[in-house]
């Protein structure tokens, strides 16, 4: 049977660990995400217009927007804006191009004193390697039974 002393020491331990463990609100964590993901959403669909105002196609028009807004990620990455902008939105930021363009960006940042070679060239995908990695495999695969239900007839 634990002491008195031992059963203090563990009352204290809970009481602080209540105290540093941050509290979270599901509702407000959601909200945020909503809001910050629908923003990033907007600014793409203001350049998409923007574009197609100037006269360009559709789908040239998908690509400058593309190309914008993984510019400013990598912008915002650098300037150290973007991480408190993931922090405060959390899932939200993590809109597939701007957040993408963030973990490679924020990569390079932080192995660039390692070298250009040895440092960023090695590993700026160590992040978003995975995810390309198992995005080609899973269309690889999908492709594969594209293929073999037309083969069957079934499609």
């Amino acid at each position: 049977m634990p002491d008195i002393q031992t059963q203090k020491k563990q009352k204290e331990y809970e009481e602080y660990v209540k105290q540093v463990t941050p509290t979270h609100s599901l509702p407000l964590n959601m909200a945020r995400a909503f809001l910050i993901g629908g923003l990033i959403c907007m600014l793409g669909q203001w350049i998409m217009n923007m574009c197609q105002a100037y006269g360009l196609g559709r789908q040239i028009s998908a690509s400058w927007t593309s190309g914008i807004l993984i510019l400013l990620s990598v912008l915002l990455t650098g300037l150290n804006i973007y991480p408190k902008l993931a922090k405060f939105a959390g899932a939200g930021s993590l809109v597939p191009i701007t957040g993408f363009a963030n973990s490679v960006a924020a990569s390079a940042i932080e192995f660039q004193k390692e070298g250009q070679v040895m440092g960023i060239g090695c590993k700026i995908f160590t992040i978003a390697g995975p995810v390309i990695l198992f995005g080609i495999f899973s269309s690889w695969i999908l492709g594969i039974i594209y293929w073999l239900l037309n083969v069957w007839g079934v499609l």
